[in-house]
């Protein structure tokens, strides 16, 4: 158990923790959050041993192995995937002491870290690493490539992928989800519920935080405050606790009046009772929780946008792609004023292809693009943060824009970004990603857009800053796109959802439980897509029969396959413990035996990894089974 016990830490002259008290118990999974610049970093900082409390005891087990995701962008040389089996050292250790063995004939200790490597699961380190970039987006041409090679955001997946191969007993995450699309992050998801040992993560998805750990702890006044749940039983605990200590709920009831207003426009114009449904429910919460977020720094509002009357973009017949590459074909969509759309699908399909080429941003590569007179598109991505003016503060950023504007009207809209004072004035080059993001995202809002693409505009937002942002989007009377892993944004914010897979775009009838059980099944098999999840309608007796009937004829060629599996593995599994039975032969491990044991002992390795993909094919097949049966 890792233990915090009256810490006191400071950076600098800021005081972030004073007498913190916290404990870490085995297999736990904690979130951490608070405001930017509380301590979150910091406590890692501190867990790792690159800071030193000013005061009290830390406590961690000497045993535990501590594994984490490093922050910083790297460039190497090495490929991808050996750059992510560097995380597992012991591995590495292994190799090495191989390769020293071989080279000074050392047959026994040969043996002895051959059979270490076994232990450790080293044989099946290269698929663990495969595996991983698999489920974060990397294509298995792309795994050889140099880490070089790879954008900023794609080195953050590498070094993600590198902190979940180091074998650990704690897991400490910082963002995790901040460079992820929505389906890289639900498969994070998924790994992380698995892992067994103490995880610790800082992130400010909020659904993310819901389905990975079940306590928080808030970093707040200078003390770490731990909660049950997920994050959505933090914020209702606080909500509560912060109702009975508050008189005045002005700003509360300000913003639940928006959300009930907002629920009365949903509700009539939803066209999918899925999806209405499910948001409804969703927006209740949030007018539950709403005093949780009474104290936020954060307050904006888009302004009335210029009205228009007939489609705001038209795309007819498009093409979209790269150099000889199109990604999008035959693409037809018409925005309508109003119209709110997310936009779903799987890594590089081509989400912000569709996002560029509504903006104008990319030439299409064939097809027609239409545009309202009046238009006014407000286009927020993350290369924004880049073309940011360094030298320039936001003040100015928003008088380059509107030179008539009084700088009182600007620092007024500023504040509610929280650039009060002389941040305002400060030049963008000494902002943390998070300052930047909210600029960028200030500079969208202040031109009054009433057609808004958004493409991840959370990345780098702290939980109280994206509320806001949602807040602001229910009650935005334009059109909206935006591509995004919070789902929780998502839910609040779009009516209809579109999918973007397989080189076009479909309105997908489903809401986002629906997607995650599509992505699933995507992921095992990438084809062509079936967008509609209704249910088919019921069938007589007669034709169930008939049904049934073709479903054994179809799966009788898999149950083949699956007895012939079992056989092999039986096959391999026998010759193993022949095997096993040699190797404990004295004799083996003679001078005389050395090249008999050397073979044995590739052999064996041989067979491992056999019956390894063995198992595994069984494995796909039975899930082949399962789902033929459920159909």
């Amino acid at each position: 158990m890792i233990t915090l016990a009256a810490i006191d830490l400071r950076r600098g002259p800021k005081v972030l923790l004073e007498g913190a008290h916290l404990a870490v118990h085995p297999g736990q999974h904690i979130g951490i959050i608070g405001a930017n610049g509380c301590g979150k970093s910091s406590l890692f900082k501190l867990l790792l041993g690159e800071l030193i409390a000013d005061g009290g005891n830390l406590s961690i087990p000497s045993d535990w192995r501590i594994a984490h995701m490093a922050q910083e962008v790297m460039e190497v040389s090495r490929s991808a995937l050996d750059f992510v089996l560097d995380g597992d050292t012991a591995m590495r250790d292994t190799e090495r002491a191989i390769a020293a063995a071989e080279a000074a004939n050392d047959d026994y200790r040969l043996a002895l870290c051959l059979e270490t490597m076994d232990g450790i699961g080293g044989y099946a380190a290269e698929h663990r690493g495969e595996q991983l970039l698999h489920g974060l987006g990397f294509q298995q041409s792309e795994m050889a490539l140099p880490v070089a090679s790879f954008s900023g955001g794609w080195r953050i997946r590498l070094n993600l992928a590198q902190a979940l191969m180091s074998p650990s007993e704690l897991l400490l995450l910082d963002e995790p989800t901040n460079h992820l699309d929505l389906d890289a992050t639900l498969w994070l998801e998924q790994w992380l519920r698995s892992y067994s040992g103490a995880l610790l993560i800082i992130s400010h998805d909020r659904d993310f935080l819901d389905n990975v750990v079940k306590r928080i702890v808030h970093i707040e006044q200078r003390g770490c405050h731990l909660y049950s749940g997920g994050y959505s039983s933090f914020e209702r605990i606080r909500a509560e606790r912060l109702a009975l200590q508050r008189a005045s709920y002005a700003k509360q009831q300000q913003r639940r009046r928006d959300v009930e207003a907002f629920v009365e426009r949903f509700r009539y114009k939803a066209s999918k009772a899925r999806q209405a449904q499910s948001r409804l429910k969703e927006l209740q919460r949030m007018q539950d929780s709403a005093p949780a977020h009474v104290d936020s720094p954060f307050y904006f509002n888009f302004s009335e946008p210029k009205k228009v009357t007939s489609a705001l973009i038209s795309l007819s017949e498009v093409q979209l792609g790269y150099a000889d590459k199109n990604v999008l074909q035959s693409v037809d969509l018409e925005l309508q004023p109003g119209m709110r759309i997310g936009l779903l699908g799987p890594n590089g399909a081509g989400k912000s292809t569709l996002i560029k080429g509504l903006t104008g941003a990319l030439a299409l590569s064939g097809g027609y693009r239409t545009c309202a007179e009046g238009l006014q598109v407000g286009y927020f991505s993350q290369h924004q943060l880049q073309a940011l003016d360094l030298e320039a503060s936001p003040l100015l950023h928003l008088q380059r824009l509107t030179p008539k504007a009084t700088e009182q009207s600007i620092r007024d809209f500023l504040g509610g970004f929280d650039f009060h004072g002389d941040s305002a004035l400060t030049s963008v080059a000494t902002f943390s990603g998070g300052e930047k993001a909210r600029l960028a995202l200030a500079i969208v809002v202040w031109l009054k857009p009433n057609l808004l693409l958004l493409d991840e505009p959370t990345n780098h937002l702290d939980l109280e800053m994206r509320h806001a942002l949602t807040m602001a989007l229910q009650s935005y009377a334009g059109a909206l796109v935006v591509i995004s892993h919070d789902r929780h944004l998502l839910r609040n914010t779009v009516d209809e959802l579109y999918l973007v897979a397989d080189g076009g775009v479909t309105a997908f009838d489903g809401d986002l439980a629906d997607y995650e059980r599509w992505a699933k099944q995507y992921r095992r098999d990438p084809r062509p897509s079936e967008v509609l999840v209704e249910l088919p309608p019921p069938v007589d007796r007669r034709a169930a029969r008939q049904l049934a009937a073709d479903a054994r004829i179809q799966v009788a060629p898999l149950m083949r396959r699956v007895k012939h599996l079992e056989g092999e593995i039986e096959k391999t599994q026998r010759q193993l413990v022949v095997i096993q039975s040699r190797l404990s032969e004295p004799s083996i491990y003679s001078e005389q035996m050395r090249d008999e044991l050397r073979q044995i002992l590739h052999d064996q390795g041989s067979l491992k990894e056999q019956n390894r993909q063995l198992e595994e094919q069984w494995l796909g097949l039975q899930e082949q089974l399962e789902g033929d049966g459920k159909g």
